[in-house]
């Protein structure tokens, strides 16, 4: 496939959602480039899956949760579009993100603003950023939680944040309108990755709650979520716009 593909940038795509996103975008022959933080074997191998198929792709260490960075990142990114010979960039997927758990008695600051500058500092100014990189007719999409919807004692600073996220997303949405841009939010249930130590996926009380809560009986997978991702990157998905759109299997319906 040659340069004209289209082509996505996925935060946090060397493992959980963010893998299987990248996967899931080279399957309908998008280009690929993954940001990893420190698993660079991780996403290496993703990279690899990712060229198997038949599309372009290349890494990037950042981490999205120190702004400082951001210049730099945006200088290599924009010399790697130019040296492939892309016009600009299709598709932002801004997924990178760690977990925070604690009661609100629990939580210190210095939890709250790590979690902050991760989740919604990082996104804001990484998508400002890159705004001027972003073909007219793109796409972007946040990645929230279902934890915006419901309430799980020990997720309200985590769920606080990614509500940020979605009123931001509705905004982009809103401002970006005259470059015919679309920002999406898809919020995951209960995901069994390492996310949170991997708590959902190893910790069987807690699965087994879970599938209990959902319509479908099961927690949710990593490859129930990057084709819902992979189709908001799509001409198919052009009149969805500023929308939320939770992907739980019926999560406490």
């Amino acid at each position: 496939m040659s340069s004209i593909n289209k082509v996505a940038l996925i935060t946090g795509g060397s493992r959980g959602i963010g893998r299987d996103i990248a996967l899931r975008l080279a399957d309908k022959g998008i280009d690929v480039i993954i940001t990893y933080h420190t698993q660079r074997e991780a996403a290496e191998e993703v990279l690899r899956l990712v060229q198997e198929k038949g599309v372009k792709g290349t890494i990037f260490q950042l981490d999205t949760s120190n702004v400082k960075t951001f210049d730099v990142f945006k200088e290599h990114l924009s010399a790697y579009l130019l040296q492939e010979g892309y016009s600009a960039l299709d598709y932002l997927i801004n997924n990178a993100g760690t977990a925070l758990y604690g009661r609100v008695e629990q939580i210190t600051e210095q939890q709250l603003d790590d979690a902050y500058n991760i989740h919604f500092k990082g996104v804001f100014f990484l998508t400002q950023k890159l705004l001027h990189l972003l073909n007219t007719g793109g796409g972007i999409v946040n990645i929230s939680s279902g934890l915006t919807r419901l309430t799980f004692p020990g997720s309200s600073a985590y769920a606080s944040i990614k509500t940020a996220v979605e009123t931001f997303t509705r905004y982009l949405a809103k401002e970006l309108a005259d470059r015919k841009i679309r920002a999406n939010v898809v919020a995951p249930g209960a995901i069994e990755t390492d996310f949170g130590g991997g708590r959902t996926r190893d910790n069987k009380e807690i699965n087994e709650h879970i599938a209990a809560l959902t319509a479908l009986g099961r927690a949710g997978l990593p490859s129930d979520i990057g084709g819902v991702v992979a189709f908001l990157c799509s001409p198919d998905a052009y009149w969805i716009n500023g929308q939320r759109i939770e992907v739980s299997g019926g999560l406490a319906l």
